[in-house]
């Protein structure tokens, strides 16, 4: 297991391209990148940060949901057209910044026609620029509960998934119910904290037992990446992110 930061865990604080070099800086082994505008989505921005990588491994990429997912579920061919063509640039991006993997949220709320069919025409889009669809669980959106993936899967072979820890708890379901439905098929994982009045923190600050998550991770044959996403809110300096990679990287170590 590599120990990442998603730039979303700057954001508002630095821009993307300046994000991916403060996380550089820090000692993070990889990043997800958090595509936040229209702008960004082009291959032309993924191609200006080439140069700022500095030999990082990007992990996945992750855009803003309101832009594009929803309207992969449209009804509407035409609007369903403008959303693949935005995927497209996402696509193509990926392919820039060698990223294998795509963090997808789906569509809000839980219900709709035809979920299965929906969700394996976008995961072999995206299998097709040799990037994996990971859905994400998500406590409003398509995952929101156990299960879920596990029958997508079944018509989506292409699909993979994305074991988001304060979701979970969100849900009000265990993340251990979460690693059980995507077992065999977890691309990466995202984790922070969560204090004694619910609030998102930088881990270590917490009460969440990130030795026993690790662990059942690991006995799940999982080996992946574990992306550290928390919100600007939840510190004031980028340089107390460090802390947090340090820890998770001991916790490794003595596994």
């Amino acid at each position: 297991m590599k120990v990442g930061i998603s730039t979303a865990s700057l954001f508002l604080k630095q821009e993307t391209e300046v994000a991916l070099q403060t996380i550089k800086s820090l000692g993070a082994d990889c990043a997800e990148v958090f595509l936040q505008t229209y702008y960004e989505y082009r291959p032309e921005f993924s191609r200006s940060l080439q140069g700022k990588l500095g030999g990082m491994e990007i992990n996945s990429v992750h855009v803003n949901t309101h832009h594009i997912e929803h309207s992969l579920f449209s009804p509407s061919r035409r609007i369903r057209g403008d959303a693949l063509y935005w995927l497209d640039q996402v696509m193509r991006s990926c392919q820039l910044l060698d990223c294998k993997a795509y963090t997808f949220h789906g569509r809000y709320g839980n219900g709709g026609e035809d979920l299965e069919g929906y969700i394996a025409r976008v995961a072999d889009f995206c299998a097709g620029y040799g990037v994996k669809l990971c859905l994400e669980n998500v406590c409003w959106s398509t995952y929101h509960e156990p299960l879920i993936f596990s029958r997508l899967k079944e018509r989506a072979p292409n699909l993979y998934g994305v074991l988001d820890v304060k979701q979970a708890v969100r849900s009000g379901h265990s993340y251990k119910e979460y690693i059980e439905d995507m077992k065999g098929s977890i691309s990466h994982v995202h984790l922070s904290d969560i204090d004694e009045n619910g609030n998102i923190c930088l881990i270590g600050r917490g009460g969440l037992n990130f030795k026993e998550i690790l662990a059942r991770l690991k006995d799940a044959g999982f080996d992946g990446n574990l992306i550290i996403e928390v919100y600007p809110e939840s510190y004031s300096d980028v340089t107390e992110l460090k802390a947090s990679l340090e820890y998770l990287k001991e916790i490794i170590y003595k596994l």
